[in-house]
């Protein structure tokens, strides 16, 4: 016999589950990585109006439209659920989430931003496109590959003594929050163990190698 508290218990981690998924979301990662960029690395001393005005260009460039897409392919009866959770209807929106981080990083050559922030979002192009591709046979986990962009991001901050403040704390705490959203995806059961490691990887390893090499 199942007990009331058990469900409530399950119930509260598949809520915590969906929370970490939405505030984590591929859509949001961007947005974080400037935000990091702006506010905890070297750039922090530019003037807070210019900083403001960069993030939400790139908020509406790799969030919102994105999001307007999607609503619009759902509105329309291209794909059933927004949350692009059947890897058939992936297509098409990851084709135009790759077209969006393109955008993103030509926006920031054009303001002449420093080579490793350009590189953090060519990074980012690279693991989209990888995500796009590997999509077509095996559903791997798009949040994973976000976040593990997140983390090469802030790692490389740290180890090139990038940061304004003490970003090892930082690290940790990003590290910490990939584990929870890793668990999140399996208690959704939206990926398998494999298909979420294989996002992480997928977004680190070109996030790190992008800024390692080019910037």
């Amino acid at each position: 016999m199942i007990k009331t508290s058990d469900l409530t218990d399950s119930r509260l981690l598949i809520a915590a589950a969906r929370f970490f998924s939405t505030v984590l979301s591929p859509l949001l990662m961007p947005t974080y990585g400037v935000f990091l960029i702006l506010w905890t690395s070297v750039l922090c001393y530019l003037p807070t109006g210019t900083r403001m005005a960069v993030l939400a260009v790139i908020l509406g460039i790799t969030c919102i439209l994105p999001m307007v897409f999607i609503t619009v392919l759902h509105n329309v009866g291209f794909i059933k659920d927004k949350r692009l959770i059947q890897r058939s209807e992936r297509l098409i929106p990851y084709i135009f989430g790759v077209l969006c981080y393109v955008g993103a990083t030509f926006y920031m050559i054009h303001i002449h931003s420093p080579q490793w922030v350009v590189m953090f979002f060519a990074g980012g192009t690279l693991s989209c496109l990888i995500t796009l591709v590997v999509n077509q046979r095996w559903k791997i986990s798009a949040h994973m590959t976000g976040i593990g962009g997140i983390v090469a991001l802030i790692y490389q901050i740290h180890i090139q003594g990038l940061g304004a403040l003490n970003t090892f704390w930082l690290l940790c705490a990003t590290i910490m929050l990939c584990g929870v959203l890793g668990t999140s995806r399996l208690v959704l059961h939206r990926h398998t163990l494999w298909q979420v490691l294989a996002g992480f990887v997928s977004g680190f390893t070109c996030v790190f190698l992008a800024i390692s090499l080019f910037g």
